[in-house]
C-alpha cells in the first residue's frame, strides 16, 4: 500500500502586531506580553504538529497559507495548523476529494479573558471548526489513519455572476455589498425552484445581504440577529442588513431560507458592488445589471469535525 501524503498547511507566524514591535505603540506592558504569548504558542503548535507527523508513517509536506496559489490535489489529507481561518483559506482550493483536519494552535483561555478584560480584548482563536488542538492531534490523526474518524461534508455557497461560475466557493459566508460601507446597496433578489418563483421580487435599498451555510449561520450572520442551523443542513440562510424603509408588505422577505432545491437570483443596481467571500480577503466586483445566481449547489467540503458535532 502507497504511504498517504498530507499537506500541513500553515497560519504564518507573522500575522501578530507582535512580529513588528517596532511599529507599535503599546503602553500596557500586559497586552505587550499577551501578544508574545500568541506568537509563542501558535509556533510552538506548529513545531509539535511537525514533530507528531514526524514519528508517522506518512509522507508530508508543509507550506504557509498565504503561498497555497493552486488547487489542492494528490494529497490524502489536508491539515490545517491555525484557526478557523487558515482552514477557510484551505478550502478555497479544495474539491469534495480531500478531506481537511483543522488544528486550533491558539484556543482561548478563558481564565486569560476573565483576567484581562476589563484591559483589553484577550479572546484568542474560536477554533469552530476545528476538530484538533496540540491536546489530542496525535489521537485524532491516528484515528484518521486508521479510519476510526470519517470527515463530515459540510455545504458550501455556489456564485454565477451572469451565468459565469465563480471558481471558489464560499464554506462560511458571503456579502454582496457596495465595497464603500457608507454607500448604499441597491439590488433585487427572488427565490426560485427549477425556474419558477417562489416568492414575490424583493427590492433593497440597503447596506448589503448576507448569505452564510449552516457552519457560517454561527458567525456574522448569528450576531446579525439570524438563528443557527443544524452543521449538516444543505440549506443556506440569507438576511438583508439594515433596510432601508422595506414596508410591512416585504418586511417578512428581509430574512429567511434557501432551500437546497433552490436559488437566489439577485440583480445589482449600483455602480459599484462587490462580492466578499468567507471575510475580506477574497472578493469578486459586480456592476450595475449583473446578475448573481446563489445556491448550495457547490462540491460539499469533507471535514473531521469536533466531537461535539457528530456525538
Amino acid at each position: 500500500m502507497a504511504r498517504r501524503r498530507l499537506l500541513l498547511l500553515l497560519k504564518p507566524y507573522n500575522v501578530h502586531p507582535f512580529a513588528h514591535p517596532t511599529s507599535l505603540s503599546i503602553n500596557n506592558p500586559k497586552f505587550f506580553r499577551y501578544l508574545g504569548n500568541r506568537h509563542k504558542v501558535h509556533r510552538d503548535a506548529v513545531n509539535f504538529c511537525q514533530h507528531i507527523l514526524r514519528k508517522k508513517s506518512v509522507d508530508w509536506e508543509p507550506i504557509m497559507r498565504t503561498e497555497l496559489r493552486q488547487p489542492v490535489s494528490n494529497f490524502d489529507l489536508v491539515v490545517t495548523v491555525g484557526g478557523d481561518g487558515t482552514l477557510l483559506q484551505a478550502s478555497h482550493f479544495m474539491d469534495d476529494s480531500i478531506p481537511v483536519l483543522g488544528v486550533n494552535s491558539d484556543p482561548t483561555q478563558v481564565e486569560e479573558v476573565e483576567l484581562f478584560g476589563n484591559e483589553f480584548d484577550a479572546t484568542r482563536s474560536t477554533g469552530y471548526l476545528c476538530a484538533a488542538t496540540v491536546k489530542n492531534f496525535e489521537q485524532v490523526l491516528d484515528d484518521i489513519l486508521e479510519g476510526r474518524k470519517i470527515p463530515s461534508g459540510l455545504s458550501r455557497i455556489s456564485m454565477s455572476v451572469k451565468s459565469q461560475l465563480l471558481p471558489t466557493y464560499a464554506l462560511n459566508d458571503i456579502l454582496m455589498a457596495h465595497p464603500c460601507p457608507a454607500a448604499v446597496s441597491r439590488f433585487s433578489f427572488k427565490i426560485q425552484k427549477e425556474g419558477e418563483a417562489c416568492c414575490p421580487l424583493v427590492n433593497c435599498r440597503s447596506s448589503g445581504l448576507r448569505v452564510s451555510t449552516a457552519a457560517g449561520s454561527t458567525a456574522a450572520m448569528l450576531s446579525a440577529g439570524g438563528f443557527t442551523m443544524p452543521i449538516l443542513s444543505e440549506h443556506l440562510q440569507y438576511m438583508v442588513r439594515e433596510p432601508i424603509a422595506p414596508g410591512p408588505a416585504i418586511s417578512s422577505l428581509m430574512h429567511g431560507t434557501i432551500k437546497s432545491d433552490q436559488s437566489m437570483v439577485a440583480t445589482w443596481f449600483s455602480e459599484k458592488g462587490s462580492l466578499y467571500i468567507d471575510g475580506s480577503h477574497v472578493f469578486h466586483s459586480i456592476h450595475y445589471a449583473d446578475t448573481i445566481t446563489i445556491s448550495s449547489r457547490a462540491p460539499v467540503l469533507k471535514v473531521f469535525l469536533p466531537c461535539h458535532f457528530v456525538s
